[in-house]
């Protein structure tokens, strides 16, 4: 078993699109290392890792958000990429993560758990739509779920869909990628 205590997404095919030889749009998201990036112009390859909402100090998850299956783990899949970085990089590849909250948030959650990549902000929901990414809803807001590209050169290589668990995606992505 994967030890995860919180319900396992299924597979609901929203992310097939997604699909090996897909060109991003070049869109440009706001980073938490300043400035912005555009995945469509990043060289080399890259893991980009799409995750709902990480919690901030003192305030509470979204309304059910113990019930919906795949909302949890968002801080322990970055944690497992922050601690697998420098092996992605070893293997050739340099990681971002990317939801819909706001720069100040991430910069925030990058900061307390000590990222060693950037993370943007897809607040306006322009990567999203452009992309027809999976979302989910919950107390009025939507959500991205959990999802995982590996690009290269601005093209989808792969994608992983649905997440599951997170607090081991990273090393389960890097075991695969390396094989």
């Amino acid at each position: 078993m994967s030890g995860w205590p919180y319900p396992a997404p299924e597979d609901d095919g929203a992310a097939q699109h997604l699909a090996p030889g897909l060109t991003l749009p070049d869109i440009s998201l706001p980073s938490t290392a300043g400035g912005a990036l555009s995945l469509a112009r990043l060289a080399g390859r890259w893991i980009v890792f799409i995750y709902p909402w990480t919690g901030r100090l003192g305030l509470s998850n979204p309304p059910n958000w113990d019930d919906i299956a795949g909302a949890h783990g968002s801080t322990p899949e970055a944690e497992g990429f922050r601690d697998s970085h420098e092996a992605y990089r070893a293997a050739g590849c340099e990681i971002l993560g990317i939801s819909g909250q706001a720069t100040a948030d991430q910069q925030e959650f990058a900061a307390r758990v000590r990222l060693t990549f950037p993370l943007l902000s897809d607040a306006d929901a322009s990567l999203k739509t452009a992309l027809n990414l999976p979302v989910f809803e919950t107390g009025g807001v939507t959500y991205l779920k959990r999802l995982t590209l590996v690009l290269s050169n601005g093209t989808i290589e792969r994608a992983v869909y649905p997440v599951h668990p997170p607090h081991t995606h990273a090393h389960d992505l890097l075991a695969a990628l390396t094989a």
